[in-house]
C-alpha cells in the first residue's frame, strides 16, 4: 500500500480488547471486516458433524483473520476464540475491497498470503492421514514452544488438554493418556495445567517417526 492507502486503512481501523475465552467471530457469521492480531493468540476452529471442534490453526501477533470470507463474500468457515487476552485491530470490509480494486500489488500480496494458508491446510491434512496421534501430539508440543516459555521452562501459552486434542484431531481422553505417557517417559513435564518440554531431542525423534 502507498502512504495514502495506509492512512485510509489506519483511520478506519478499530482497536478491540478481547478477553481469554471470548469469541471474535463464529462459524457462519457474515464478517464486515478482517481482524489483525496485535497481541495474544486466537484458536481458529471448525465444528465437525459430530459436534467436535477441530482447531485448524492458532493465530498470533501479526496474523490476519477473516480475509478469505471477506474477499469471497462468504460466511465465516471457521470460528475464532481468544485463548489468551488479546488486542486486535478490526479493519472494515470497504477499506480492504477498495484497495484490492485499485492496487494490484496489494492484491498480489493478499493472494500470496492466502496461498500460504492453503499450503498450511494441505500440511494439516497430510499429518492427519499419515501420522499417528502420538506423533501429532509431539509436534503440537514442539509448536507450542514457539510461543515462548517461562523461567521454569513451561509454555507461556496454556492450552487445555481438550484444546490439544482438538489441535491434533483426537478425543480429549486420548490426549490426556498420551500426555501422561510422555510425562512418564521424561519427554515432557507438567505442573497443573502448565506443560513444557523436558527432552526436546527425543520428542523431535518421536514426531519424525524415529
Amino acid at each position: 500500500m502507498n502512504k495514502e492507502e495506509l492512512k485510509k486503512v489506519s483511520d478506519s481501523k478499530i482497536t478491540k480488547t478481547v478477553k481469554k475465552g471470548e469469541p471474535l467471530f463464529e462459524e457462519g457469521d457474515k464478517l464486515n471486516g478482517v481482524y489483525c492480531v496485535r497481541n495474544g493468540v486466537s484458536k481458529m476452529s471448525k465444528l465437525s458433524p459430530n459436534g467436535k471442534d477441530q482447531i485448524v490453526k492458532l493465530a498470533t501477533k501479526g496474523e490476519v483473520m477473516g480475509q478469505r470470507s471477506v474477499i469471497a463474500e462468504e460466511h465465516a468457515n471457521l470460528s475464532a476464540v481468544a485463548v489468551s487476552d488479546m488486542e486486535v485491530c478490526f479493519i472494515p470490509k470497504e477499506s480492504i475491497t477498495n484497495t484490492l480494486h485499485k492496487n494490484p500489488n496489494f492484491t498480489l500480496e493478499v493472494l500470496r498470503h492466502m496461498a500460504h494458508d492453503l499450503r498450511e491446510a494441505d500440511d494439516v491434512i497430510v499429518n492427519m492421514s499419515q501420522k499417528t496421534v502420538k506423533q501429532r501430539i509431539a509436534e503440537a508440543f514442539l509448536y507450542l514452544q514457539n510461543f515462548g516459555v517461562d523461567e521454569d521452562g513451561y509454555f507461556v501459552l496454556t492450552l487445555s488438554r481438550e484444546d490439544i486434542g482438538n489441535v491434533v484431531g483426537t478425543a480429549t481422553e486420548s490426549a490426556i493418556r498420551i500426555i501422561s505417557e510422555f510425562k512418564k517417559k521424561g519427554l515432557i513435564k507438567a505442573s497443573g495445567k502448565k506443560l513444557g518440554i523436558k527432552d526436546e531431542r527425543k520428542l523431535k525423534d518421536l514426531a519424525e517417526g524415529f
